[in-house]
């Protein structure tokens, strides 16, 4: 499993349950690496795609406490132990995109993260565990310094070498 996430530099990632900042390179690569595989999301992160929809050429699973939630065609689960369940079924790489709880709940399980840094400190009200200070995890590779207009990010990735079994 791993984790996919834009973080700035206090690990903030969105605000208003809106992304911080989009950053078409970014995107892209986003893109690239889930298509085809399987992303987990909360409910509210779900409900910031646009109209609310699945991400397409995915399996999309979100995890709610709203018994009655309608997913739009993704697959909806209400406890990690249904989401454990859930994600047996697949054979495909799997990637936690969020929220918070969701990162929170499921960082220990994950392998890596493949965190875009972004070299500015933005106002944020929803922000991912900071893995430079989490047990376990460490920077395994810093890609170049990238730019969006004046906006400096890099493409990272860390290790989980602490990780358990989900």
């Amino acid at each position: 499993m791993h984790i996919i996430v834009a973080a700035d530099k206090n690990w903030g990632i969105g605000r208003n349950n809106e992304l911080l900042v989009r950053i078409s390179e970014d995107m892209k690569n986003f893109r690239r690496m889930t298509e085809g595989n399987v992303v987990v999301m909360g409910r509210k992160t779900l409900e910031s795609f646009p109209g609310g929809k699945p991400l397409p050429n995915r399996v999309n699973i979100v995890l709610t406490r709203q018994q009655d939630y309608d997913g739009k065609g993704a697959v909806v689960v209400h406890s990690e132990e249904e989401l454990r369940e859930e994600l047996k079924k697949y054979e495909t790489e799997i990637f936690i995109i969020g929220g918070e709880s969701i990162y929170r709940m499921m960082l220990p399980y994950c392998e890596d993260a493949y965190v875009t840094r972004l070299d500015y400190a933005y106002e944020a009200d929803t922000w991912m565990p900071d893995l430079d200070r989490e047990e376990g995890w460490a920077l395994a590779e810093k890609g170049e310094e990238q730019t969006c207009f004046d906006l400096i990010y890099h493409f990272t990735v860390y290790r989980n070498s602490a990780r358990k079994k989900f």
